[in-house]
């Protein structure tokens, strides 16, 4: 590997690093607030709100470790890398998701299920605020996670900004709920932490899918599969190409192309050829960790 890629793959680190501890800070600050307002205010979807902060800080954790064993370099047992240990946060991240979210969901459902031998506790005002800053709070970290992630392609660090937006939505749904037991419809409040399940859930989903997508050798998508044959179709004696293959290796992509060449050409402007191909794909698509070339005669009439 070269230095060039090295200093690359390590700048990457740190920018997911610099998020993921901002990401710690926004979310031990924010869900002390829920919780504290939850209490005070007698909400329980605020409470069940700050219980989905907290978890927040638990994955970003996951997420740090995960980018950090995936930029390991090669090694003997290891000889492709780790990229995938990021999918392996990232599956850790949706179960985490996932569970957070159905203990929120039952503890609604309890509250409504009781709603009819106990009296419902109309929550007070301050937990609209807090619901309020918590709404605008997590939806920049969403969008500043995941232009980061967008940015240096990190499947955890994505994880994590959905992570963040599905906290926004459960802020909304305390938002809507405690409004709504304060008009006079106290069931709204648990009826709240049931929609925020679903959310959570929806989410949990969705970052499960895409980290499973990523261990299994899935292709890359036909957009980038066309661009990358006209990079291919456009090196100067290349006459075809025979076969092209990708496959996602955690957030890099491994190549396999066959091109058809002059069976006239030497040995010598055949690897050239090759080489040229290797060395475009490699630089205009950045995610691509390695592309193998094999030069096949060109023997149509």
């Amino acid at each position: 590997m070269s230095v060039e890629i090295i200093n690359t793959e390590n700048k990457h680190e740190k920018e997911a690093m610099k998020v993921s501890v901002v990401s710690i800070i926004v979310n031990i600050a924010l869900s002390l607030l829920k919780l504290l307002a939850g209490i005070l205010a007698k909400s329980g979807a605020m409470i069940s709100d700050a219980v989905h902060s907290a978890s927040d800080v638990f994955s970003t954790f996951v997420v740090i470790i995960g980018v950090k064993l995936a930029g390991k370099q090669p090694d003997k047992e290891h000889p492709y890398g780790h990229e995938r240990m990021e999918c392996v946060a990232s599956v850790i991240l949706a179960v985490v998701l996932a569970g957070t979210g159905i203990g929120i969901g039952y503890k609604g459902i309890e509250k409504i299920a009781g709603s009819q031998t106990e009296k419902l506790v109309v929550p007070g005002a301050l937990a609209l605020g807090a619901a309020v800053i918590s709404i605008i709070a997590k939806e920049l970290m969403f969008h500043y996670t995941k232009r980061t992630a967008v940015k240096i392609n990190s499947g955890a660090l994505m994880a994590d900004a959905w992570h963040h937006r599905s906290d926004a939505l459960s802020s909304i749904g305390s938002f809507a709920g405690i409004l709504g037991a304060r008009m006079g419809l106290p069931v709204l409040d648990p009826l709240a932490s049931v929609i925020i399940c679903v959310f959570i859930e929806k989410a949990a989903l969705e970052i499960f899918i895409d980290a499973v997508n990523k261990m299994i050798d899935k292709s890359c998508s036909d957009d980038t599969i066309t661009k990358m044959q006209e990079v291919i179709l456009g090196t100067e004696g290349v006459l075809g190409i025979d076969e092209l293959k990708t496959r996602l290796f955690g957030a890099k992509i491994y190549v396999e192309v066959e091109i058809r060449m002059d069976p006239a050409k030497t040995l010598v402007e055949a690897h050239d050829t090759a080489e040229m191909v290797h060395d475009s794909i490699e630089a205009i698509f950045p995610e691509v960790k390695h592309c193998m070339v094999h030069v096949n005669p060109d023997i149509s009439e």
